[in-house]
């Protein structure tokens, strides 16, 4: 008889687990089950400002290592770093002793050219003779050139003087040149353009220059030069653009953010809150609604305008597009549209 109670009670216990489980399943398909309220908006196309931007390091217009071919020693140098010099002004005095030789042996060697002249033309001297007279003399004017090149150091261009590596009376061991000059008006900046862009951009195209050391303050530049080679690594292209620099405001070195401009396209477009982003990648989302659920779509955007994002990929005008309620929503999940 106690053997009958025992397994009445088992079955009694068994009966209420069975019981206790069924209800759990309910309220767990109940949750999983409950619709999320959304609100939507419909993709249109505006018209859009393409713009690119970049960022670049400003170089000079033109850069010139001042010294001389040979070691030797630096008897003066006439300029200090920071002040202007012309083309052609004279910068550095290198030891003049070798000049002063070679100064001297030229005028003996046009003295020995001159007087076998002198013979040729009465019959005391070859044809032969007066060439090779010629020639020492040709040779011996060379070598002066060339030596006082090396003597007096010149500037070959307008510029400013960025770096003395020397001082007086040290001697020049090649390592490093005396002077730097550089041409700072204008200046240019290399860019490196997307290939994509390649027939939009032209050479004398007006580009807006902006530094973060002046603010908001922008700057006109023109496209100087378009390099005609696409590098396979990179799908980029160089492009060297040219700012005026009349008050040397812009220093070689400075930071730029170069802005390519291309006129407005119409684009679709979508509200900013559309937006998600999926975590560890980064790729950008939104959830298309369409018979009461919604689909997860991947889109690629572009510039930001007012409130709304453009879409170069991933949507066509007309999908309607969650705006709000999209936090907890997953691929294929039924919605409730709410105003």
């Amino acid at each position: 008889m106690k053997q009958i109670k025992l397994i009445g009670i088992i079955f009694c216990a068994l009966a209420l687990g069975f019981s206790s489980c069924k209800k759990t399943d309910k309220t767990d398909t109940k949750a999983t089950t409950e619709i999320q309220n959304v609100r939507i908006q419909q993709a249109t196309e505006r018209q859009v400002e393409q713009t690119y931007e970049l960022t670049a390091t400003v170089q000079p217009d033109a850069k010139n290592s001042i010294a001389p071919s040979a070691p030797g020693r630096i008897r003066n140098i006439l300029v200090e770093v920071g002040q202007r010099v012309s083309k052609g002004q004279k910068l550095v005095q290198m030891d003049v002793a070798n000049l002063s030789n070679l100064e001297t042996q030229i005028e003996n060697v046009k003295r020995i050219y001159k007087r076998t002249q002198e013979l040729f033309n009465v019959g005391g001297a070859s044809q032969q003779d007066l060439d090779n007279a010629k020639l020492q003399l040709d040779v011996a004017q060379t070598n002066l050139k060339n030596l006082t090149e090396n003597t007096f150091l010149l500037s070959p261009i307008n510029g400013v003087v960025t770096a003395r590596n020397y001082d007086n009376g040290d001697m020049y061991s090649g390592q490093m040149p005396v002077l730097t000059i550089m041409n700072i008006n204008p200046v240019k900046l290399l860019i490196n353009v997307s290939e994509s862009y390649y027939a939009q951009v032209k050479v004398g195209m007006n580009v807006k220059v902006g530094f973060d050391v002046f603010g908001n303050q922008n700057f006109q530049g023109k496209v100087n030069l378009i390099y005609p080679t696409i590098d396979e690594r990179t799908r980029t292209f160089a492009v060297e653009v040219k700012l005026n620099n009349n008050n040397n405001k812009i220093r070689p070195g400075m930071f730029a953010r170069v802005t390519l401009e291309f006129g407005k396209v119409k684009h679709l477009v979508v509200l900013d809150k559309s937006i998600m982003k999926q975590a560890g990648s980064g790729d950008k989302y939104v959830y298309v609604y369409h018979d009461g659920k919604v689909q997860y779509k991947h889109v690629e955007i572009g510039r930001r305008v007012d409130a709304d994002y453009e879409i170069l990929s991933g949507l066509t005008v007309g999908e309607q597009v969650v705006v709000a309620g999209q936090a907890k929503l997953v691929d294929g999940a039924e919605v409730k549209v709410i105003k």
